[in-house]
């Protein structure tokens, strides 16, 4: 699993990319070096700032050993360079403070500079993203929540805190919020918003089709696909609904909108009533084609068929030919289908009739049968083709960089 469990933990679109993160004194410090460790991962470059009180908490010998590089201390630390302040803005592309204190919010607000991480981010003139933390009643304190607008107005992002029990024993909203929000967040700020403006819907997962009161019909799809193409379309800016088949665990925005289903006939439902309010719908939910007629609500028990039994099945609704034909002149479809065959180049075969089956704008066939592809992998081998008639055979990559490329081919439609 990788480090924060998102969907892009392993996409490669944002290597080379410079971040700067200001860690401040609150009981949350020591977190900052998970972010740091995720943000590398990606090949990311972090340069990190502790403040003073922060180093009460961690060593800068952490972040160091971790990758950071440069850590910067106080203002005129010996061997520091004499403009240090000024680097983080002549050199990286987004700056985090995680975790920012009370006192952080307002320094930052007025514009102070006489520590280091506060000229910083004042000399800082490219997305400035915020995650405080604190006690819950400093929080919910009209100063703070000054401050806080006043940094919103000039442009920042604040990852708002999250609620519950905090160091102190005192329960409320407060804690830092969940580090998978302020790492994506981070991705958000540096990626392209080419998307903005575009309600997307991506159904997602597989359903459980219920044949008696415990058992189901089902496959062992994860949902990964879908997710890294719901949360890449959120990273460049689309509105991101999703339709959520059950048993999915990755960690999401908690701005994509969600619906959680169960089985075919409730997915179908949920997405024919989102879908005319929709520019783009990307279809990757493993439904299953047929339902069992139930046995009834209680557990069917084996007594009951000694000699065993079997099981009568039925069709269930094509979500994605149906909404397919439905669409408006202006939406785009992009659908998925899961495949096995020989090579790519039947795959290729398989994904045209696919096409013209389904009306999709875009079908990507899954080869599900390959190594390191399909259900329950972290990578994806995909033949895709499209109405203009062109095609591409995407050989094994990760989910989010095959999910990033898919987005941009769905844009230039």
């Amino acid at each position: 699993m990788s480090l924060l469990n998102t969907p892009v933990d392993l996409c490669t679109r944002f290597a080379n990319t410079r971040l700067h993160l200001g860690v401040c004194g609150s009981v949350a410090a020591y977190k900052a070096a998970d972010l740091l460790r995720a943000w590398l991962s990606m090949g990311i470059h972090v340069s990190v700032t502790l403040t003073r009180s922060a180093r009460q908490f961690v060593s800068p010998l952490l972040f160091a050993s971790l990758g950071a590089a440069p850590v910067y201390e106080d203002m005129f630390a010996q061997g520091q360079e004499v403009f240090a302040h000024l680097e983080p803005g002549q050199h990286a592309q987004v700056m985090i403070v995680a975790p920012a204190t009370a006192d952080a919010l307002r320094r930052l607000a007025q514009g102070a500079a006489d520590d280091m991480l506060a000229a910083q981010a004042l000399a800082f003139e490219g997305p400035l993203v915020i995650a405080p933390s604190m006690n819950p009643r400093m929080w919910t304190h009209k100063a703070t929540q000054t401050n806080v607008q006043i940094l919103e107005k000039h442009g920042a992002q604040i990852v708002l805190p999250g609620t519950g029990s905090t160091a102190c024993g005192d329960n409320g909203q407060g804690r830092l919020a969940p580090l998978h929000q302020i790492f994506l967040a981070a991705l958000r700020s540096v990626s392209p918003q080419d998307m903005a403006g575009k309600r997307v819907m991506v159904t997602v997962g597989p359903t459980r089709e219920q044949w008696d009161g415990v058992r189901y019909w089902s496959n062992p799809s994860t949902g990964r696909m879908g997710m890294a193409l719901a949360v890449c379309a959120w990273l460049r800016g689309a509105r991101v609904t999703v339709v959520c088949g059950p048993g999915i665990s990755l960690s999401l925005p908690c701005e994509l909108e969600r619906y959680d289903i169960s089985h075919a006939k409730e997915m179908f439902t949920v997405a024919h009533d989102l879908w005319p309010h929709m520019d783009m719908g990307i279809f990757t939910a493993a439904v299953a084609d047929f339902s069992p007629k139930p046995f009834g609500s209680n557990k069917f028990k084996k007594a009951e068929a000694p000699q065993g039994f079997s099981i009568d099945f039925v069709p269930n609704p094509d979500i994605l030919k149906t909404l397919a034909e439905e669409r408006k002149p202006s939406q785009k479809v992009l659908g998925f289908a899961a495949e096995t065959a020989d090579n790519m180049n039947d795959l290729l075969e398989s994904a045209r009739q696919k096409l013209a089956a389904k009306h999709a704008d875009i079908l990507a066939a899954n080869a599900i049968n390959a190594p390191n592809s399909g259900f329950a992998t972290e990578t994806n081998a995909l033949a895709v083709v499209d109405v203009h008639g062109h095609s591409k055979i995407l050989s094994t990559a990760s989910k989010a960089d095959i999910a990033w490329d898919l987005c941009t081919w769905l844009l230039q439609l």
